[in-house]
């Protein structure tokens, strides 16, 4: 895979896990495939809109639908969620890594003031 398709599929990927329902459908589907009827239980909306989130999630590449007759089951994809997680991961190294340049400066800057005001705080 390229760098532009990795790209694109990380955009894809951000874009459905930027909806509230999306992510509660995700969730739910950590503990196991759903059919449709069982993932549009929890929200006030119709099937038809459930059925719209869940093809921006198959688009994705979040999840996998089987459909069997008519009923689909869906199930999570999770090397896509893993992909994200790396991407993230990377991140959270480099805030890790300033948080901890941060707090050393500032350690610093109070031991400074501490000997300057003669240690009388």
């Amino acid at each position: 895979m390229t760098k532009a398709e990795s790209e694109r599929k990380l955009d894809r990927i951000f874009h459905a896990l930027s909806d509230p329902t999306r992510r509660a459908i995700i969730s739910r589907l950590t503990n196991g495939p759903a059919n449709v009827t069982a993932l549009a239980e929890p929200f006030a909306m119709s099937l038809n809109g459930v059925s719209k989130h869940l093809k921006t999630l198959e688009s994705a590449g979040l999840i996998h639908k089987n459909v069997a007759g008519r009923v689909s089951v869906c199930s999570l994809n999770e090397a896509c969620l893993r992909d994200a997680h790396a991407w993230l991961d990377h991140y959270q190294h480099f805030w890790e890594d300033s948080l901890e340049s941060l707090s050393d400066h500032m350690k610093g800057i109070l031991r400074s003031e501490d000997v300057q005001s003669g240690g009388s705080k």
